[in-house]
């Protein structure tokens, strides 16, 4: 289990640094969109077009990918969204055994399934060189809709390692890895129960 627990550092790592990067994305995306509206009422002002659909799908493209590769680090960090009708009131035993089956029930079934349905999607993106309907005037789509394969790819990774943090914590060991504040409160949770 120690074994799997330096595995599970490493990829949350690796999820952190992909968050990041995805983070720096965000006011690059702010910034186009004020370049895209005073663009706009610029144009209004002067009575020239002074934007281009260029920036409306630079805008599109960057918000994309700040989604699609956000998933895992929000996973990692326990913000997705989750129904906490009965969740918040578990255990944390019970709340690991919940993670943990649904990560392997849910998670990377639905993962795994989204990887086979669109793979044709994206390979025939690619296989044409798809453009923006707007020709010359907009960006490539094929580069953009790789990420909906990469976007999966990463939450299965994470959830791995979310994985053998529930089992981890499930089978006593103390969760040294540096994770979230829920593993942080199972762990503390765990010392308490075997003070007992």
């Amino acid at each position: 289990m120690r074994g799997l627990l330096r595995l599970s550092k490493g990829i949350d790592a690796f999820t952190e640094f992909v968050g990041n990067i995805t983070i720096w994305l965000v006011p690059i995306v702010v910034g186009i969109g004020v370049w895209n509206v005073g663009n706009r009422y610029i144009g209004l002002a002067i009575g020239r077009t002074l934007g281009s659909n260029l920036y409306i799908e630079a805008q599109w493209y960057v918000f994309s990918i700040i989604f699609l590769m956000g998933g895992s680090y929000a996973l990692k960090h326990g913000e997705h969204v989750r129904v906490d009708v009965f969740y918040s009131i578990y255990s944390p035993r019970r709340k690991a055994w919940v993670d943990l089956l649904g990560t392997f029930l849910f998670l990377i079934p639905f993962c795994l399934l989204l990887i086979y349905f669109t793979l044709p999607y994206v390979q025939n993106s690619w296989q044409i060189l798809e453009g923006s309907p707007d020709g010359s005037a907009g960006l490539p789509r094929y580069p953009l809709k790789t990420f909906i394969l990469v976007s999966p790819v990463l939450l299965i990774i994470q959830g791995i390692s979310e994985a053998i943090k529930n089992a981890a914590f499930l089978m006593g060991y103390s969760d040294s890895t540096g994770t979230g504040k829920e593993h942080s409160a199972m762990t503390k949770q765990l010392r308490i129960d075997k003070g007992k």
